[in-house]
């Protein structure tokens, strides 16, 4: 990477709010997923905030609508749902075929991570690299030329530092030869959500189009940590290894990688804590500090899993 990393006044301890002050997104049409929860609802609350008009996909529209009904009360901008389970390719395809128009900006933001048991989908895929990965592929590939449309569109890809723990094991996605790990399996779809990014932008730059990948941070009150025991929970948060954020804190380096007029024309990069993260030696892997693995931006490993991702879908 030869290029010089991208750094803001902005860090660990910023919110939403703060990073997205002074932008206006009038007339920019968004779609957030999983934006009924979480660090989605103030990514999404964020954005609305900033004059956004902003779509929840998300599973459970009662949810959604719940969401969208508090966002538009505390913004004053009324945000819109619609039903997207992204396990199910036939629920991606119904989705982007119902969208029509322009789209601005494109948040993956949800996920599920550390399932205990392998799960598989119908279609034969691990559930959390069926979701987090292969679901959002299908969703940004379907709106391909909503994204053309809008002349200037970004995709954020979200990630997480989860994805240390695994390249893509493109020989053994699903767990057939190898004893399934919930760790392995998060990691690798993590890893897919940076490598996503960074092939989008090399295809589809001239089209106007960049992604980036953003590690929210660790957010104790999330339902991503639904599958933790309350023990683990504990262990984690009084290890020390992991600083805590709020979901507003959480939610910042998405919105601010989604808005901000330093990124324009810039893709395929990994940002935590509002700033890019450093390349870390592959000869020195550390599965809990920050920065982001080589392998996450190897252009090589990104061809080969959009080609198979177009296979799949």
């Amino acid at each position: 990477m030869n290029h010089d990393r991208i750094t803001t006044p902005f860090g660990a301890e910023s919110t939403a709010a703060e990073v997205i002050t002074g932008i206006d997104l009038s007339g920019r049409r968004v779609i957030v997923t999983g934006g009924s929860s979480g660090i989605g609802v103030e990514t999404a609350r964020a954005l609305a905030s900033a004059g956004a008009d902003v779509t929840l996909a998300v599973r459970d529209t009662d949810a959604g609508n719940r969401t969208a009904a508090d966002i538009a009360a505390t913004t004053g901008h009324a945000v819109q749902v619609g039903r997207l389970d992204l396990a199910d390719l036939a629920s991606v395809a119904a989705f982007t075929a119902s969208w029509s128009g322009p789209l601005d900006l494109l948040v993956n933001n949800a996920g599920v991570m550390a399932l205990p048991t392998l799960q598989l989908t119908g279609d034969g895929w691990e559930l959390q690299f069926a979701t987090n990965h292969l679901g959002h592929f299908a969703l940004a590939t379907g709106l391909h030329e909503a994204l053309t449309a809008a002349g200037d569109a970004r995709i954020v890809s979200l990630s997480s530092r989860g994805h240390l723990r695994s390249p893509v094991v493109f020989d053994d996605i699903n767990f057939t030869s190898r004893p399934y790990d919930p760790w392995l399996a998060y990691g690798q779809s993590k890893t897919a959500n940076v490598l996503l990014a960074v092939e989008a932008t090399r295809r589809w730059g001239s089209d106007g189009i960049t992604a980036n990948a953003v590690h929210p941070g660790a957010i104790a009150e999330t339902n991503l940590s639904r599958y933790m025991d309350a023990d683990t929970l504990a262990a984690l948060r009084s290890s020390g290894t992991f600083t805590f954020k709020t979901v507003e804190q959480g939610a910042a380096t998405s919105v601010l990688v989604a808005t901000s007029p330093q990124l324009k024309g810039i893709g395929g990069r990994y940002f935590e804590d509002c700033n890019e993260a450093a390349v870390l030696d592959p000869n020195f892997p550390d599965t809990t500090g920050s920065g982001v693995a080589a392998y996450a931006l190897d252009p090589e490993s990104a061809t080969r899993l959009w080609e198979l991702s177009l296979d799949l879908v």
